[in-house]
């Protein structure tokens, strides 16, 4: 199997297991175990804020962040596909008791002048006030695309200027920093709560951080035990976070490539792919206009060999390259699918 539906099915490399076996742990709860220290440190730096913490997931993450900044009854702001809107299970509501306030987009990302005009400041009476806008950055559901920083700036003086509080969902936040060339502090300094995700492009098995002021994180530690995500040895999982911030940086730019010659090869063989939305590791395939459901599409791309999965918009695809996908397996691709949907190779 070419495995494209997501860079979360990355497995650990030789040499993270490595780490992970000889990783020196503690109790991770008392703040007793070095290495998840040592992530911690990391991880906070890499995203120039004051502090980080080390959770199971990014999901999680996000949750907590949300909690940290809102009060039940406020609102968040985010674009209407985003990942805390879409994909986990309705919880800025569950835990956080945050209204919604959903807005559409162009590539995921929606302006300063959205962000104004749906502002709502509040009363005592009747009104939500409007208390955080979040930015996903990469954002999944476009394709991997990347907020360009200087509308991410227009966006942020706006919340300032209103008194809104800014979370970045940065699960790929990296594969933004990678394909800018920026570092990724600058991307992330600017938001009080920060999250980032090490399962995906970094290959991690599992593992996510939470960042921002020692006063949110602490808070946020606070609700790490409450929401069940305090662990004990855990730096047998975080020394694959310390690898992989070391090692599989500044390696994405190799998913990047692989992405963008896997959709100039498919484009090539006549299938409907916008070349110019692959900005990092995805390529999304519109097999709605090739006929095709998106079910009809997996079954036939698991029959050659091949796995894709599907997305929030109906009949699109998408393929995502990370840590295990090669050259050759790109190349393989690029003859698969065509053949598993049915579309001629171009001479």
């Amino acid at each position: 199997m070419i495995e494209l539906r997501s860079d979360t099915k990355s497995q650990p490399t030789p040499a993270m297991r490595e780490a992970i076996a000889y990783a020196v742990v503690g109790d991770e709860q008392r703040r007793e175990d070095p290495t998840v220290l040592r992530l911690e440190r990391s991880g906070a730096e890499l995203l120039g804020q004051e502090e980080a913490v080390f959770l199971p997931t990014a999901t999680m993450a996000n949750e907590i962040a949300l909690r940290v900044l809102g009060r039940p009854g406020d609102e968040v702001i985010a674009e209407e596909n985003s990942h805390i809107f879409i994909a986990e299970l309705g919880g800025p509501a569950v835990h956080a008791g945050l209204m919604a306030r959903p807005l559409p987009s162009v590539g995921g990302r929606f302006t300063a002048a959205q962000v104004r005009r749906a502002f709502r400041p509040g009363d005592s009476t009747h009104v939500s006030r409007t208390r955080i806008v979040s930015v996903e950055n990469t954002h999944n559901a476009s394709g991997g695309r990347i907020w360009p920083p200087s509308e991410l700036r227009a966006v942020v003086a706006t919340c300032r200027e209103l008194g809104i509080d800014l979370h970045l969902d940065g699960a790929r936040l990296l594969n933004a920093a990678v394909a800018l060339g920026t570092p990724a502090r600058e991307l992330a300094s600017p938001f009080d709560t920060v999250t980032l995700c090490l399962s995906k492009g970094l290959g991690c098995p599992l593992g996510a951080l939470i960042a921002g002021s020692d006063e949110r994180m602490a808070e946020a530690r606070r609700l790490k035990h409450q929401f069940g995500g305090a662990m004990r040895q855990a730096g047998i999982v975080a020394a694959a976070g310390v690898y992989a911030l070391e090692h599989h940086f500044d390696r994405l730019a190799e998913d990047h490539t692989r992405a963008r010659r896997l959709g100039e090869g498919l484009l090539e063989a006549g299938l409907p792919i916008d070349l110019d939305a692959v900005e990092t590791n995805f390529v999304q395939v519109d097999v709605g206009a090739l006929g095709l459901t998106s079910q009809d599409a997996l079954r036939r791309l698991a029959g050659e060999g091949v796995g894709l999965s599907a997305t929030i918009h109906p009949n699109v695809l998408r393929a995502v390259t990370h840590l295990d996908v090669t050259d050759e397996a790109v190349e393989q691709a690029i003859e698969l699918i065509p053949k598993a949907l049915g579309v001629l190779v171009r001479a």
